[in-house]
């Protein structure tokens, strides 16, 4: 692992020529084609992403924002996804056989650059098999074990006091709006029945949720479209960051919130069932991982959070764009009650029982 000492301000030695300069060198690849910055994010997470061309090949270089404890057990989760037949790029080893370089107190981590497609959503032959990727990611999750010197990052949320306790915001939040009595507030008011309605379905079902049972795994915690390539007809899951130990039922739920959202997949409950049912081939699920996914997938999240945000902010907002994003949740609050319900007949059927 390599140290180089410099105390300025970190973005002056992130252009391509000191990259090149004082990281490449540590991997052997002073001699790179190519530098090319693809991706740069100057904020309290400041991140950066390079791709190194070069006559035998491309590499991603890429700058994290977490300290060395984070950075080794996302190292160790990739080692051993790697061995346990997951596609991933593998963290390269420095001339050193160090797992990254420090530069100016900021780590760099290189990798294989990942030449294929982003895994197109409504391809159905792409969606399944990055359903069944993901059963096979937590499957092979048993035994794993971080490297010494690892933070074990923990996820397990109780996403029963977040949703309890969101739903409650929400109720206090109308008396706010009838004081504003606003252009955003009569749209929230109008609506704001629909999405009680998606919250009281998502707090009956969450409420019964035995904690014990919820299924737990190595989880990406972004498994979405971005991060998902696919080369000669596999799966590659790329960008672990936000890895952790967590429940696998938020891992799958936060991909379908993702992918129902969508103007093209709106709340397609057979989408999803179908999503579920690719993902139980390679990884079972329990009742409760259902009662977990439906609660989740249910609750109405983006209206909850823009009025929590907008009357938070109320005086110096940009209203006219939350007045847009506002309408933009709300077109779709039918399709998910009507989702939400289908989803939980599906359940109720699948494990013979009644939920709520």
């Amino acid at each position: 692992m390599s140290n180089l000492n410099l105390d300025t301000s970190n973005a002056v030695f992130l252009s391509p020529s000191n990259i090149k300069k004082n990281v490449l060198p540590y991997y052997g690849l002073e001699g790179a084609k190519n530098i090319l910055q693809v991706k740069f994010k100057d904020t309290d997470k400041q991140r950066a992403v390079y791709r190194i061309e070069t006559d035998h090949g491309d590499y991603c270089l890429k700058k994290v924002y977490y300290p060395v404890e984070e950075l080794l057990f996302i190292y160790s989760v990739i080692e051993w996804l790697y061995r346990n037949n997951i596609n991933v790029p593998r963290i390269l080893s420095t001339k050193n056989h160090g797992r990254y370089v420090t530069y100016n107190d900021m780590l760099f981590i290189l990798t294989p650059w990942i030449n294929g497609d982003k895994c197109d959503f409504d391809n159905l032959d792409h969606l399944n098999m990055t359903s069944r990727n993901l059963g096979l990611l937590h499957q092979v999750s048993e035994g794993f074990m971080p490297i010494l010197g690892s933070k074990n990052k923990m996820g397990f949320s109780n996403l029963t006091d977040s949703l309890n306790k969101h739903r409650q915001q929400l109720i206090n939040t109308e008396d706010l709006a009838k004081k504003y009595n606003d252009y955003f507030s009569k749209i929230f008011l109008a609506n704001l029945p629909s999405s009680m309605m998606l919250a009281n379905i998502s707090i009956s079902v969450v409420n019964t949720i035995n904690l014990d049972n919820l299924s737990r795994a190595i989880c990406h915690n972004d498994y979405v479209s971005k991060n998902l390539i696919v080369k000669d007809s596999e799966i590659y899951v790329i960008d672990f960051d936000k890895c952790k130990y967590d429940y696998s039922a938020f891992d799958i739920s936060y991909c379908l919130r993702r992918l129902l959202r969508r103007d093209s997949t709106c709340w397609n409950t057979d989408l999803a069932i179908n999503y579920l049912q690719q993902y139980e081939q390679t990884n079972s699920l329990t009742l409760d991982d259902y009662k977990y996914i439906l609660a989740y997938l249910a609750f109405p999240q983006k209206f909850w959070k823009l009025s929590r945000d907008y009357y938070n902010n109320i005086q110096r907002c940009n209203k006219k764009s939350f007045i847009s994003l506002l309408n933009k949740a709300i077109a779709a609050d039918k399709e998910q009650i009507e989702f939400s319900e289908k989803l939980l007949k599906y359940v109720e059927h699948k494990f013979d029982t009644k939920i709520i």
